[in-house]
């Protein structure tokens, strides 16, 4: 585990990173988003399956700090069974919100979560394209 003091997080922080939901690859995605933090190092990859217009099933893989592991497991349950069109709306800010809020230094671990969410539903979108689906 990286030098994070977990005492400056809330609950439900420690308790994703402790216990991280939805961790692993998700074999049946048709969507996945990666980012990465260039500064800190901290990546993570999004896996969706996305059956109509909801996101039925998502899976993380994250390599970062302790924040960083805990956005990227809330972001999957806040994601399951939503709308796609809602998924979108979503920002950084949301998911700070839904882990308790975040150190200022840790702000970027939801930057994280929105922009591989970002990604996955544009990757979801291009394979939709292809296939001749519609998105």
């Amino acid at each position: 585990m990286p030098d994070d003091d977990l005492r400056a997080y809330s609950e439900i922080v420690i308790d994703h990173f402790q216990h991280p939901r939805n961790a692993g690859v998700l074999e049946d995605a048709n969507a996945v988003g990666e980012d990465r933090n260039p500064v800190c190092g901290d990546h993570m990859k999004l896996m969706l399956r996305i059956e109509g217009d909801e996101i039925r099933e998502a899976r993380f893989q994250t390599r970062g700090c302790p924040a960083s592991i805990a956005t990227s497991s809330m972001a999957t349950v806040v994601l399951t069974d939503m709308r796609v069109a809602d998924a979108a709306q979503l920002t950084r800010q949301d998911f700070v919100d839904a882990v308790g809020g975040l150190p200022k230094a840790k702000i970027h671990c939801s930057v994280l979560a929105a922009a591989a969410l970002k990604r996955a539903l544009a990757d979801f979108r291009e394979r939709s394209t292809m296939s001749g689906a519609s998105a």
